[in-house]
C-alpha cells in the first residue's frame, strides 16, 4: 500500500465530525430495512453498470457508506476497499477542496429543513446537487450530477440512510462549483422547492395540464408533438410553457429542465 494511500487512511473522522448531528438521532429499528437492502442489490443489478454511473447509500447512524455499486475506482483513484472500510471518509475527501465548504453548509440545511417537516413530506424530500470529484493519483477532475432521497425513515422520522444516484457529466455546469437544490410535497400535493441561489422556499403548483405538458417536456416532445398528443393548438402549449417557466422561475427553457428534472411534480 502507498504513502499516499495510508495517509488518505488516517483521515478518519476528519470530515464525519460535520455529520455528528445526523449520528445523534435516537434511531429506531427499521422493520423492512433487510428487504430494503435486497431491494437495491436488484436495483443496481437491473440498471446495470452504465459508464460513470454509481449507486451509493450512507448510513448516518454509524457515519459510514453502508452501500456501493459502480467504477467508483476507475473514476475516483481510491481502491474499492477504502470505500467499504472508510467510506464516508473516503468520499468526502475525494470531493474537490473548494466544493466542501458548501457541502458541509448544505448538508446542515438538509439536516435542520428535513427535521421540521411531517412524516409525509419527508417521505416526499428528494436533493440534488452537483459537485467535483479529484482523482486520487492523476488529479483529473469529474464533474458529477446526484440525486438523492431517504432510502431508510425510521418509525420516529429520522434520516437513517439515503440513495445517491450518481452521473458523470460530460460538460461542467455553469454553477462552476458545488450546486445544490432541494425539494418536498406539501399534504396538498404543491411542491416546495428550495436551491442554493433561492434560499427562500417557494411553491410551485401546477395544474393538472400543465403537469401533463411537464411529463411530455421530460420526454423530450416538441410543442407539436406535446400539442397533437394533448389535442389542444401549438399556441395553447405554448401558453402553458410561458407560465410554467414563470411558476418556475426559469429564464428559458434549459433552466425550466434543469429544474423539472431535479424533482417530480
Amino acid at each position: 500500500m502507498d504513502k499516499v494511500l495510508l495517509k488518505d487512511l488516517r483521515k478518519q473522522n476528519k470530515y464525519t465530525q460535520f455529520f455528528q448531528e445526523w449520528k445523534e438521532q435516537e434511531f429506531q429499528d427499521h422493520p423492512e430495512e433487510d428487504h430494503k437492502m435486497e431491494q437495491l442489490e436488484q436495483l443496481s443489478q437491473n440498471i446495470g453498470m452504465q459508464e460513470g454511473l454509481t449507486i451509493a447509500c450512507f448510513d448516518y447512524r454509524k457515519l459510514s457508506l453502508a452501500f456501493f455499486t459502480g467504477n467508483v475506482e476507475e473514476l475516483t483513484g481510491y481502491p474499492a476497499a477504502m470505500f467499504r472500510s472508510q467510506g464516508m471518509e473516503t468520499s468526502f475527501a475525494m470531493i474537490h477542496p473548494e466544493d466542501r465548504e458548501e457541502l458541509f453548509r448544505f448538508q446542515k440545511i438538509v439536516f435542520d429543513n428535513f427535521h421540521q417537516l411531517t412524516l409525509a413530506e419527508k417521505h416526499t424530500f428528494e436533493f440534488s446537487y452537483t459537485t467535483r470529484w479529484v482523482h486520487r493519483k492523476t488529479k483529473a477532475i469529474s464533474w458529477m450530477l446526484g440525486k438523492v432521497r431517504p432510502y431508510l425513515i425510521d418509525s420516529a422520522g429520522n434520516f437513517a440512510m439515503d440513495l445517491h444516484i450518481i452521473v458523470q457529466m460530460h460538460n461542467p455546469p455553469k454553477s462552476g462549483g458545488y450546486d445544490w437544490n432541494y425539494s418536498y410535497q406539501k399534504a396538498d400535493e404543491t411542491r416546495v422547492f428550495v436551491s442554493k441561489n433561492s434560499p427562500n422556499s417557494r411553491v410551485v403548483s401546477l395544474t393538472k395540464k400543465e403537469k401533463e405538458i411537464v411529463d411530455l417536456i421530460l420526454d423530450g416532445k416538441e410543442s407539436k408533438e406535446i400539442a397533437a398528443h394533448l389535442n389542444i393548438s401549438v399556441n395553447t402549449v405554448g401558453t402553458h410553457r410561458k407560465n410554467i417557466l414563470k411558476k418556475l422561475n426559469a429564464r428559458n427553457l434549459g433552466e425550466m429542465v434543469k429544474i423539472l428534472s431535479s424533482y417530480p411534480f
